[in-house]
């Protein structure tokens, strides 16, 4: 028998893969949250898949998602990041980027992790929503604006509502697996 997976899951390999062993599973490892932050800033305006094909090159070029190195990148680094085909090369997303990689920092800082604060706007638990259908599931919720207001007011960048909720879908902080998808149950199993 067919697994029965979300509709957007099914379109290649790497979707597949994607969709059945990330997505929607609780994140609280602190390098991992900052990619998909970053991941989802620069899925702005883009599709998803190029931003899947485009992860290992990003995993390399950004030195493997680590707050502390993004940070302190200077122009040079800028100007390598702009010439690499790996990634995509937009001088704003790059430069957005470096700015939330200080703004992470200063937010472990202030919080103990990022981990901490970010999962604050869910009480700290997954949602666990019950959709029926893909046109169901919303492009924002209210956590969604009030994180992205927040990370706004702390210096972050490329964090609106929209991309805020599609980084809460990602790490977990919402089960969006639609109800007759093998892993919206799976998922549950994680809290």
């Amino acid at each position: 028998m067919v697994q029965q997976r979300c509709e957007w899951g099914t379109s290649s390999a790497l979707y597949i893969e994607y969709h059945d062993l990330e997505w929607g599973v609780p994140v609280h490892d602190e390098r991992l949250l900052f990619e998909f932050l970053i991941l989802e800033g620069a899925q702005a305006g883009l599709s998803w898949s190029t931003i899947l094909n485009k992860r290992k090159a990003y995993i390399q070029a950004f030195d493997n998602f680590e707050p502390s190195k993004v940070a302190s990148y200077d122009d040079a680094k800028v100007q390598a990041l702009l010439v690499n085909p790996g990634i995509v090369r937009n001088r704003l997303k790059i430069q957005a980027a470096i700015q939330n990689a200080r703004s992470f920092l200063e937010i472990q800082d202030q919080y103990g992790s990022f981990d901490t604060y970010i999962w604050q706007f869910v009480d700290g638990k997954p949602v666990q929503n019950s959709w029926k259908s893909l046109q169901e599931i919303p492009a924002t919720t209210k956590e969604s604006d009030a994180m992205s207001k927040e990370l706004k007011k702390r210096g972050f960048t490329f964090v609106g509502s929209t991309i805020c909720y599609a980084f809460m879908q990602a790490v977990g902080m919402v089960n969006d697996h639609i109800v007759n998808c093998f892993r919206w149950q799976e998922v549950q199993a994680f809290v």
